[in-house]
């Protein structure tokens, strides 16, 4: 039986790939060689994180780490069939221990701390009030992350606006500019502008090159809230009263020691990115720098402070519990893994299977079209995890930090642009939405569905990104 099941495979292999991968040397792997049908397990597993939780959600929850390593299963045992065991591990091994281990110890890092602060009390959600909060919400998301804003705001959000009748659309405003267009400005503020840092983007270059941008986007939609909150607000007046669950009281912000680890984080990142030593050390064929490493490190044991400092109520309070990251751990290790494939053939450019998409976002003259990378990175983040739709355009887009950065900088603004902004156009678009949305629910708010929720930001969303690709990329 297993010579069977040996030679079938080997067969499937020489049937659905092209001979000249089996030239493959020992390091790296052929893009130019490589057929499309390596990109389908990155498309399965992609498919299956934006419709398992919405057509087979109780399969979903109780299964998705498996579905994730069915996937890339099927990426790691092809490649080492096609391309010999050598040059597999090395492009898997290097694609996990140089981004996804940082990327995840990051994320885990800003959960777990920001999980400790609890902002106490309450206010009345009046327009004002709440674009205030939204505001400030937009701010602390690019230096606690998108996925730690909203999980510190949505909860004092929901208090305040509890006794209105209508409030569901604070909740969906709150994901536009929280969870999503407020972390466009650093590294931290959502994973795939993390993704970029890792690739060799300088920490502040986002803050440089999309703060135009951002103030432009964030404003206007800002604005758009203001005027409906202000119109519903008046509504509400003339509706019977509704007794408030939660009274004003007294706002009050708690786990303070939390503060100057979420400082240290960021000293961290800077430090790694400021100090380079030449140091690195080979484990298991991959070279790990060692700035990255004692980045990571003190990340990691910023987090373990915080469970130790952080008092038991207050993440009780929060609702703070480990499923969300467990998930989105899980799910990325089989997202890296997938692109993998993905990211060789890319490289490839013109001479890859992906030649089309490249012609796509190139203009007869060969030069990068700013306007296409930014709406095609954006279309594919409204349904798809932003992170890893920035990282196949960044591998469109050359993939040298140095020159797009430089040279190429509108079109790497334009990449981090669509990939944030447009991660608020559905429920899926990025990880905040969906937590955001199931926490908003089982308070009793009667959220839109999926397509409701793609109704406003078709109404909201999409005009404003139209005219801001025009202003800062056509």
């Amino acid at each position: 039986m297993p010579t069977t099941i040996g030679t079938a495979g080997a067969v499937i292999v020489a049937t659905l790939f092209p001979a000249p991968a089996f030239a493959a040397e020992q390091h790296g792997l052929p893009g130019a060689a490589m057929s499309l049908w390596w990109a389908l397990p990155f498309a399965g597993l992609l498919l299956s994180i934006a419709t398992g939780p919405l057509l087979f959600q109780h399969v979903w929850e109780h299964h998705y780490g498996k579905i994730a390593a069915l996937w890339a299963a099927l990426v790691i045992v092809p490649l080492a069939a096609a391309f010999g065991m050598p040059a597999a591990s090395e492009a898997v091994l290097h694609a996990l221990l140089t981004e996804y281990m940082s990327f995840i110890i990051l994320l885990f890092a800003l959960f777990t701390i920001s999980g400790g602060i609890l902002v106490a009390g309450n206010i009345h959600g009046t327009p004002l009030v709440n674009a205030g909060l939204l505001l400030i919400g937009a701010l602390l998301a690019s230096v606690i992350g998108t996925t730690g804003a909203s999980m510190i705001l949505i909860r004092p959000i929901l208090r305040a606006n509890d006794a209105r009748p209508f409030n569901a659309h604070v909740v969906v405003f709150f994901i536009f500019l929280v969870s999503n267009i407020g972390g466009s400005l650093t590294p931290l503020g959502d994973p795939p502008l993390f993704v970029g840092f890792l690739r060799g983007v300088d920490f502040f270059w986002t803050t440089a090159n999309l703060y135009r941008e951002t103030l432009f986007v964030g404003i206007v939609v800002l604005a758009v809230f203001l005027a409906i909150d202000i119109i519903l607000h008046r509504r509400e007046a003339g509706a019977p009263k509704i007794k408030d669950p939660t009274p004003d009281t007294k706002v009050r912000l708690r786990g303070l020691a939390n503060l100057p680890l979420l400082a240290g984080v960021i000293g961290a990142i800077l430090l790694s990115a400021a100090w380079k030593p030449g140091v690195s050390f080979p484990i298991l064929g991959v070279s790990l720098e060692l700035q990255n490493l004692v980045r990571d490190a003190i990340i990691l044991a910023l987090a373990f402070v915080s469970l130790a400092v952080s008092r038991k109520e207050y993440r009780e309070a929060n609702g703070f519990n480990w499923a969300p990251i467990a998930e989105v751990a899980k799910l990325f290790a089989g997202i890296f893994i997938c692109i993998v494939p993905v990211v060789a053939i890319l490289r490839a450019g013109h001479d890859g299977a992906l030649a089309p998409l490249v012609a796509l976002v190139t203009s007869a003259q060969g030069t990068p079209n700013d306007l296409a990378y930014f709406w095609l990175t954006g279309a594919l983040s409204s349904f798809l995890d932003n992170a890893p739709t920035y990282l196949v355009f960044f591998e469109l887009a050359g993939g040298d930090p140095r020159h797009l950065m430089t040279e190429a900088a509108s079109t790497l603004a334009a990449i981090s642009a669509g990939a944030v902004f447009m991660g608020a156009n559905s429920y899926i678009g990025n990880a905040p939405n969906f937590m955001v949305y199931a926490i908003a629910r089982h308070r009793g708010i009667k959220m839109p569905g999926f397509f409701g929720y793609m109704a406003w930001s078709g109404l909201v969303l999409i005009p404003t990104f139209l005219i801001a690709g025009f202003v800062f990329f056509g």
